[in-house]
């Protein structure tokens, strides 16, 4: 069934075209992505789906009793209840039956005699309460508060008394406690630890309705996601597949079409040679003004448009460190010496390494960035810096910046022999072009902070960076970006990031902090978490091995049986899909050779050949769709 359909929609600010020819299409238990540039209008359509923004014109389609739930970036619960209420009270109407049958009961309980028609009430009531998932509620509430870090001791807290971050994961808690058969999240993953984000993964994969996702987060796209639409230009196009395959699809596409492209032009300019030649020849000016009615008449493949421009930058050193970079060793911080926020973290830095710190919020993770780049001291410890260490800091708060100065002055000011012309050069290459450059700091965006940010940075050349959140405020392009310079930096790189993406392809060490100190794993991240799933496995069977002997023969016999057929059953289910995804591909291939055969004159030209391709085309298409279900179905 379609919950959500969008036709030919057009928005625009002040004369300003934001979406044009928006199409859409949501069926229940899809999961999408929308994925673009910042500014290319992703929450703005986001907004408009949910009502809450108008459109200048175009469609859009829904049943009447589909329920819409949107979060929006900036979500900010305004309540006077405390956490509990407000999360209970999404089943009032299952409370209110509650407290009719406990009245219900009161009464038969003070009656003399049975009251048949109380009694077939109360059973009627009580069925109806059962049906609606009466008795289990409470646990519901407790199970989202529990995933989105709301320990129970904080359920009496007041929502006027939480952070911006904590209100933020209350709102979203609480979309989905409702469950509406389309859930609009825009970048659900802000203010969310890692711990957090695969609890809300798992979660949003077996979410019952259908979702509608824009983030910045790749690796959460991955996880989530099997559609995506990208916002380009103004206009949209719908991809098949995660984010990884979007990626693939998306280069793919672009050589297609550039390829046709090329190929359309070089069959006109031999016509227009043609026609040159011979148009004022009587012998052959007739095949020529032929010629140049066929040239009139075809519909010429537009030049694929290129990237949009991007940040273009590369991290130097001054000169190399020695080997040791750091020698942490035993250190501890407390703002009041009593309740340490980390202590007992000792780990070594040698030059070259990429080491990511991560672990729940809280826990003191930037507090230790500044105890390691010694922008304040350990409580308890040490820190050693190696010969030659120059550190550049990037702080996620960008409270290194001056909101009075301008972009141009911010740069210079700390690079005063540099001559204007090389500074402006610098920014231009952070995207900060003419009179972009006179704006004031203050009136920055996110991105644009993160960026100027970068850019000092970029000039510091110093040999260890170290990085608090470096991707916060940067759309996927400028990560991706960020990425390419810092594999290629030279130096050491010490950094805090919830974008396991990032740290995927940056990390070579992961360092864990916890309440018990510091818990190093080579390798980056995916590898860290098969590292953990090992320990919590090693766990799980020293927990059971105390009672495995105690169980029949024939029991154990029977769930390992079970656990086998289920792992069959996946990995038949896995290779269906890997089969189909093929299949998809060379129908794709045969689809594009198809298409392009199409675009040559001599077929172009006949009509019998022509119609020939049409419909081979068209019977591509059709198996392509076919396939395309059936790979959606399995994925469900």
């Amino acid at each position: 069934m379609i919950v959500l359909q969008v036709n030919d929609l057009y928005k625009s600010f002040g004369g300003n075209e934001i979406l044009k020819n928006i199409k859409l299409e949501i069926k229940e238990k899809d999961r999408i992505a929308i994925v673009g540039r910042n500014g290319c209008g992703k929450s703005t359509l986001l907004k408009i789906l949910a009502g809450e923004l108008s459109y200048d014109y175009g469609e859009i389609i829904k049943p009447k009793d589909i329920t819409i739930g949107y979060l929006s970036q900036h979500t900010d619960l305004q309540s006077t209840q405390t956490i509990w209420q407000e999360m209970e009270s999404v089943f009032s109407e299952l409370i209110n039956m509650q407290h009719a049958l406990q009245k219900l009961e009161e009464k038969m309980a003070h009656s003399e005699y049975i009251n048949e028609e109380l009694l077939e009430q109360y059973d009627q009531l009580l069925q109806k309460f059962q049906n609606s998932g009466g008795y289990e509620y409470e646990a519901k509430i407790r199970n989202i508060l529990s995933g989105l870090d709301f320990p129970e001791k904080d359920y009496h807290k007041k929502i006027q008394t939480l952070s911006g971050g904590q209100k933020t994961r209350l709102a979203l808690g609480k979309l989905l406690l409702e469950s509406p058969d389309l859930l609009i999240l825009d970048e659900p993953t802000n203010h969310l630890d890692i711990e957090t984000l695969s609890w809300l993964e798992t979660y949003l994969k077996n979410y019952p309705g259908a979702l509608l996702i824009v983030s910045h987060d790749r690796y959460f796209l991955e996880q989530t996601v099997s559609i995506i639409y990208e916002i380009a230009h103004k206009h949209m196009k719908r991809y098949i597949g995660g984010y990884e395959k979007f990626l693939e699809q998306t280069k793919s596409d672009y050589e297609i079409q550039l390829k046709r492209y090329e190929q359309q032009q070089e069959e006109i300019k031999r016509a227009e040679e043609f026609i040159e030649r011979n148009i004022a020849r009587a012998s052959t000016s007739r095949r020529a003004q032929s010629r140049r009615k066929q040239l009139e008449r075809l519909e010429r493949i537009e030049k694929p448009l290129g990237d949009e421009a991007s940040a273009k930058f590369t991290f130097q050193i001054n000169r190399r460190s020695g080997n040791d970079v750091l020698h942490i060793k035993d250190i501890a911080f407390s703002y009041d010496k009593k309740n340490p926020l980390f202590s007992q973290v000792k780990f070594n830095v040698h030059r070259g390494e990429r080491i990511a710190l991560i672990g729940p919020n809280g826990i003191g993770k930037t507090t230790l960035l500044k105890v390691i780049s010694k922008q304040i001291d350990p409580t308890y410890g040490t820190v050693e810096h190696g010969t030659n260490v120059e550190v550049g800091y990037y702080d996620q708060e960008q409270q290194l910046l001056t909101p009075t100065k301008t972009v141009l002055s911010e740069l210079w000011d700390e690079y005063p022999h540099v001559n204007e012309r090389d500074i402006r050069t610098v920014l231009g290459n952070f995207l900060f072009s003419g009179e972009d450059v006179l704006k004031q700091v203050s009136s920055l965006s996110g991105g644009e902070k993160a960026r100027l940010s970068l850019a000092k940075l970029m000039m510091k050349q110093a040999n260890l960076l170290i990085l608090d959140e470096p991707t916060n405020h940067l759309d996927i392009d400028s990560q991706e970006i960020l990425e390419s310079a810092l594999k290629d930096y030279p130096g050491t790189i010490v950094f805090v990031s919830h974008d396991r993406y990032f740290i995927n392809k940056i990390a070579d060490r992961i360092v864990e902090l916890s309440n018990k100190g510091a818990t190093v794993y080579l390798g980056n991240y995916d590898y860290f978490l098969q590292k953990k799933e090992e320990e919590k496995e090693r766990a799980r069977l020293e927990e059971k091995s105390t009672h495995f002997e105690d169980k029949p023969k024939s029991s154990r016999k029977q769930s390992l049986e079970k656990r086998r057929k289920k792992q069959r059953e996946e990995r038949r289910r896995k290779r269906k899909i890997q089969e189909l995804e093929q299949r998809i591909e060379k129908l794709e291939k045969k689809l594009n050779n198809v298409e392009a055969e199409m675009t040559k004159p001599d077929v172009y030209q006949d009509y019998e050949k022509s119609l020939e391709l049409s419909k081979k085309a068209d019977k591509l298409k059709q198996d392509i769709f076919r396939y395309m279900e059936k790979w959606e179905q399995l994925h469900e």
